[in-house]
């Protein structure tokens, strides 16, 4: 279960719901109550190996769900940024999928997604799984980072599962080959360590005006981030068991006129065998996943949702231009 929201913009956002609720006005917004000569907003691009936790960790910093997590490496395909708030100061964190050495053109454009996402970044947050140890692939990205001029903070992440004796020593290690300006020990499932890394960063952002209002979590569309909900409950219960070679394509998303929403989405594989897996025996499979997918999608859009899934294979779906637009991704040759 993710942290609750820290910091005065979360008090606000809670404020302006009870409000709402009641049939009261809506409490003055910060962003106003603030003279704009003292806010500050700035980009942290948050990046690493695959399965390092960024996604987990970018939730748990804006205070709720805007980027889909599952145990399954390179779960992130496309840049995603979560709008977070300290105090007087707006973070806009941007979760970049993992770096990894590709092998195809779907794994070049994440990548290329992942350093394009460190562009314009006022703080680059180096995110390594503690438990997991260093590897070539963390090192690999340290190096990579040595002659950029932002600012660089190490977060040492999943300490509630590392061997404690460690983390020193992979700190110093990290250190010796960048040295970061600050190095941070943290859970981002449990939240330890969280609140004082929010404010560092928070600290570390320039004056400025926000750029996003005070209750906008995300820059991601609300057709996107169903693609992205279906896709995680695809992962989650067949991790085992569905090659990566898979992804959501929205065919449809129109509101109805009773407020709800109708969204049709095709999941594209590869192979017929991989079609029998997502339906599972009469069909069970597919309907558990849109089960799950539809009940978060409900609570994320805030209204009824009518969720209608279907199987298609299309081999050499990762060689379509048109679905990478639709993903997030430049095509990249």
């Amino acid at each position: 279960m993710l942290p609750q929201p820290q910091g005065a913009g979360a008090k606000q956002r809670a404020a302006i719901c009870r409000a709402e609720a009641r049939g009261l006005p809506r409490p003055p917004s910060r962003l106003y109550a603030t003279r704009m000569s003292e806010q500050r907003c700035g980009l942290v691009a948050v990046l690493g190996a695959p399965n390092a936790g960024k996604s987990t960790l970018v939730n748990a910093l804006v205070g709720q769900k805007v980027a889909i997590v599952s145990p399954k490496a390179q779960t992130t395909r496309a840049r995603l940024m979560g709008v977070a708030i300290e105090e007087d100061a707006q973070l806009l964190l941007v979760d970049t999928p993992g770096i990894f050495e590709p092998q195809r053109r779907l794994d070049r454009a994440m990548v290329a997604a992942a350093w394009g996402g460190t562009e314009g970044a006022d703080v680059l947050a180096l995110v390594v799984d503690a438990k997991g140890g260093l590897g070539s692939k963390v090192t690999d990205i340290a190096e990579s980072l040595r002659d950029r001029p932002e600012p660089k903070h190490l977060i040492l992440n999943k300490v509630d599962l590392a061997d404690k004796a460690k983390l020193l020593i992979h700190a110093e290690r990290l250190n010796a080959l960048l040295p970061f300006a600050e190095t941070w020990f943290v859970s981002a499932q449990t939240g330890d360590g969280l609140p004082e890394l929010k404010r560092a960063l928070a600290r570390a952002m320039p004056v400025g005006p926000w750029h996003y209002p005070e209750d906008q979590v995300s820059d991601a569309t609300e057709r996107a981030m169903a693609a992205e909900v279906t896709r995680e409950q695809l992962y989650l219960q067949l991790h085992a068991e569905l090659p990566y070679a898979s992804a959501i394509e929205t065919e449809a998303f129109k509101e109805r006129e009773d407020g709800s929403v109708e969204i049709h989405q095709q999941i594209l594989v590869e192979r017929p065998t991989q079609r029998a897996i997502v339906l599972g025996k009469g069909g069970s499979r597919i309907r558990e996943i849109g089960a799950r997918a539809r009940t978060e999608l409900a609570v994320l859009l805030d209204r009824p949702v009518h969720l209608y899934l279907h199987v298609k294979v299309r081999p050499g779906w990762d060689e379509d231009r048109t679905l990478y637009r639709d993903i997030g991704l430049d095509w990249v040759d």
